[in-house]
């Protein structure tokens, strides 16, 4: 399966170059990858270049889960950190996947000093 990188996948959310976004949508037809560096870095560009909510962000990334030619990097795990992230979404879609992959490495608690990240189950603020 092919992979897709951070600018291809803004491409499909943000949908402001019909060229790129027309190249996007066929490189995707037959599946694709999405690895967790590439849906942190596109959440990274929404909300700081598009200026979008976290709501925003959250919708975006629920839309990668269940796209249909998208398959996201452990999804299990994506989808523990969307809801760790819609429960508190100050902490950042970031920081809830940190949690989720450490979790499912076996790795928690997560040791943290930041204040909002500690109120994530999983967490241990230093």
């Amino acid at each position: 399966m092919r992979a897709v990188d951070t600018n291809v996948l803004v491409r499909l959310l943000a949908r402001d170059d019909p060229k790129q976004v027309a190249r996007s949508e066929e490189f995707i037809t037959g599946g694709a990858w999405v690895s967790h560096i590439v849906l942190v870095e596109c959440m990274w560009v929404l909300e700081s270049v598009y200026e979008r909510t976290p709501k925003q962000i959250a919708t975006a990334v629920e839309m990668l889960l269940s796209h249909e030619s998208l398959a996201v990097q452990d999804l299990d795990v994506v989808e523990r950190a969307l809801g760790s992230f819609r429960a508190k979404p100050k902490v950042g879609f970031s920081d809830c996947l940190i949690v989720e992959v450490a979790r499912k490495a076996g790795h928690t608690p997560l040791g943290t000093f930041d204040r909002g990240l500690a109120k994530i189950d999983g967490t241990e603020r230093l």
